[in-house]
């Protein structure tokens, strides 16, 4: 059975869909047959990964709102193990329209579960809210990875993001836990990234992930050209972190 792991900081520009984007690359790399959910209606996760997201006619909306066959919202990548759920502008009104709905948060739930036997990992995009569709992807979630900036504010909200966590876990997702902290943005040259690590270390002790991701300009070109970074520049500072941070992922499961 695949884990569907939720990528999730109401905070946003910490590297959500750049982490997203090069980490399902790297699993892929390593032969692991992987999904990319994105449930950020900005979709930037979807052209990241070379959708055209204007001709897509089945997206992550439509499985929600309309029930459509999660498979026919199935789009290939340029890795073969590589998958992807596209998102849509109208995920913006999405919210609204699924309040009606009976059990409105575990509706992603039921689109996703059918697919945990044909992935070894599912990463869900989430946007920079906390609202109706990330309480629906921490619901189906096994387990959440929450990138922080290295920079000063990075700590500034992250207890509401916790405690949304901690509602979920009580009411909804008992199963649901942190996979890990994963630093983005990191400059090594800089003493307040330095400062930041040491306190979030202090903070979730065992909880970060040893793996860092450093500032890479790689990173932020490779979507412009519809690539994960791994294909853009694989021996890039930003290609080899996220492999790093595969195979600490995967390790963990052992």
């Amino acid at each position: 059975m695949g884990k569907i792991i939720a990528l999730a900081n109401q905070k946003g520009g910490v590297g959500k869909t750049t982490t997203t984007i090069n980490l399902a690359a790297s699993l892929a790399t390593l032969e692991k047959k992987v999904l990319v959910v994105d449930a950020d209606p900005q979709a930037n996760a979807s052209s990241g990964l070379g959708v055209d997201i204007k001709q897509a006619e089945c997206t992550i909306y439509e499985c929600i709102i309309d029930r459509a066959d999660v498979h026919e919202a199935i789009h290939d990548t340029e890795i073969d193990t590589l998958k992807v759920i596209s998102s849509h502008i109208n995920l913006v009104g999405a919210e609204i329209e699924m309040l009606n709905l009976k059990n409105r948060e575990r509706v992603l739930k039921g689109v996703l579960s059918p697919l945990k036997s044909e992935f070894d990992y599912i990463l869900i995009d989430c946007s920079p809210s906390l609202g109706l569709i990330t309480v629906n992807a921490l619901t189906a979630a096994d387990s959440v990875i929450i990138p922080v900036q290295a920079e000063y504010f990075a700590l500034e909200g992250i207890s509401k993001l916790l405690n949304t966590i901690k509602i979920i876990k009580s009411r909804l997702n008992p199963t649901l836990e942190i996979e890990g902290f994963l630093l983005t943005m990191y400059d090594s040259r800089l003493r307040q990234a330095n400062q930041i690590y040491d306190e979030v270390k202090r903070h979730f002790q065992e909880l970060v992930f040893k793996t860092v991701i450093q500032r890479n300009v790689k990173l932020s070109e490779a979507p412009s050209y519809g690539l994960p970074t791994i294909l853009y520049d694989a021996d890039s500072t930003g290609a080899k972190n996220h492999m790093a941070l595969a195979k600490e992922l995967i390790e963990r499961e052992k």
